[in-house]
C-alpha cells in the first residue's frame, strides 16, 4: 500500500484481512476432519523500524495456531537497511500461507526497496486521495457502498457541510444511509445532520468572499474561526476557488461542457457557479487576490502571529478586488 492518503490505505489492509481470513473460512469449511481453531487468521501489526532477522522468520513461517497469516508491516520508508535485502528476497518466494502487507506513507524515502518490491512483481495498491473536485464522485460511491443513493448536487452539500476529510466523509455516508430509511439521500437530509457545521466552513467563508460580499464573509470567517475551523481550511478553499475561477476565465471560449469542465478541473456541476462568479472579476482583480491567499496561507502557517488577523486581511482584500478593473 503505497500513497498518503492513511484512509484509503487502512481500508485497503482491512479488505486484505478480510479476504484472507474469508479464503481461510472457506478452506476450513471444506476440509475433512478439520480441528477447532483450523481456519483462524493470525494477524500480526509492527512498524518496520522495529523489524530484524529473527522478527521477520518468526513472522513469516508457519504457524502452530492458524492456517493461515498476515503481517501489516507499517512504516515501509523506515525499514532498517540491513533487513531490505531479506524482505526483497522473501517477496520473490513468498510463503503460500502468510500474506504480507507493507505500508509505504508516500515521499521519496525509501523509494529504493519501493522500486525492488515492484520488480519482484509485488502488488501495488495506490492510496491517493481524490482531487477537490473529485470528492462529490467520492461521495456517491460511499452512499452506494452502504446501499444507498444520492445525487450530484446533493453529495456536493455533504462535501460542502463536511469538508475534505475521507474518514468523516465515510463516516456521515454511513450514518446518512443507515437513517435514510431506504430513501434517497437529498439535500434536504444533508442539511438536518450537518446544517449547523455547513454554515461555518471554509468553503462557505470563501463564496461569500469571491462573491465580493464583504460583511457576509467577514460573519463567516469569525463564526469559523469560533468554532473550531483551522485557518489553514480557510486559505486552502480559497485558493481553490481562486485558481478554477481563473482557469474558467482563461478557457477558451466555444468549447463543450465536458471539455470545459476537464480544462477547468472541475465537475460539470460546478461550471454554473463559476459562471456566475465570473462575472464580477477582472484578470486584473483575480491576480490581486490570488495573491492576498498566498500572502494569507504563509501568515497562517507561521509567518504572523495573529492568524485571524490575516485571514481578515485577506478577505477584505478580495472582495475589494472583485469588480476591480
Amino acid at each position: 500500500m503505497t500513497g498518503a492518503e492513511s484512509f484509503l490505505a487502512d481500508r485497503a489492509v482491512r479488505s486484505a484481512i478480510a479476504a484472507v481470513s474469508k479464503a481461510g473460512a472457506s478452506k476450513a469449511a471444506g476440509s475433512q476432519g478439520a480441528t477447532a481453531g483450523e481456519g483462524a487468521v493470525e494477524v500480526t501489526e509492527l512498524e518496520a523500524s522495529t523489524l530484524d532477522v529473527g522478527v521477520f522468520a518468526e513472522l513469516t513461517g508457519p504457524s502452530l495456531f492458524a492456517t493461515e497469516r498476515v503481517l501489516v508491516m507499517r512504516g515501509l520508508e523506515n525499514l532498517p537497511s540491513e533487513m531490505a535485502p531479506h524482505l526483497i528476497e522473501y517477496a520473490g518466494a513468498p510463503s503460500e500461507d502468510v500474506l504480507v502487507v507493507l505500508v509505504h506513507s508516500g515521499g521519496q524515502k525509501g523509494k529504493g526497496v519501493l522500486d525492488k518490491l515492484r520488480k519482484a512483481s509485488v502488488n501495488e495498491v495506490v492510496a491517493t486521495a481524490p482531487k477537490t473536485w473529485e470528492l462529490p464522485k467520492f461521495v456517491a460511491g460511499e452512499i452506494r457502498l452502504h446501499g444507498g443513493t444520492i445525487d450530484e448536487g446533493a453529495a456536493a452539500a455533504l462535501v460542502d457541510a463536511v469538508g475534505h476529510d475521507l474518514r468523516a466523509l465515510a463516516g456521515a455516508c454511513s450514518q446518512l444511509v443507515s437513517d435514510s430509511g431506504g430513501q434517497a439521500v437529498t439535500t434536504e437530509l444533508i442539511g438536518r445532520y450537518f446544517g449547523g457545521r455547513a454554515e461555518v466552513t471554509s468553503f462557505a467563508v470563501a463564496d461569500a468572499a469571491i462573491a465580493g460580499r464583504t460583511e457576509p464573509a467577514l460573519e463567516q470567517l469569525r463564526w469559523a474561526l469560533d468554532c473550531g475551523v483551522a485557518p489553514v481550511l480557510v486559505t486552502s478553499a480559497m485558493a481553490g476557488g481562486l485558481r478554477g475561477l481563473a482557469k474558467y476565465s482563461s478557457a477558451p471560449s466555444g468549447m463543450r461542457e465536458a471539455d470545459l469542465a476537464r480544462e477547468v478541473g472541475v465537475p460539470p456541476w460546478k461550471l454554473k457557479q463559476l459562471k456566475q462568479q465570473s462575472r464580477g472579476w477582472t484578470p486584473g482583480g483575480l491576480a490581486t487576490a490570488i495573491k492576498a491567499v498566498a500572502q494569507a496561507d504563509a501568515d497562517v502557517k507561521g509567518a504572523s502571529g495573529d492568524a485571524g488577523y490575516a485571514l481578515e486581511r485577506m478577505v477584505l482584500t478580495i472582495t475589494r478586488a472583485h469588480g476591480r478593473r
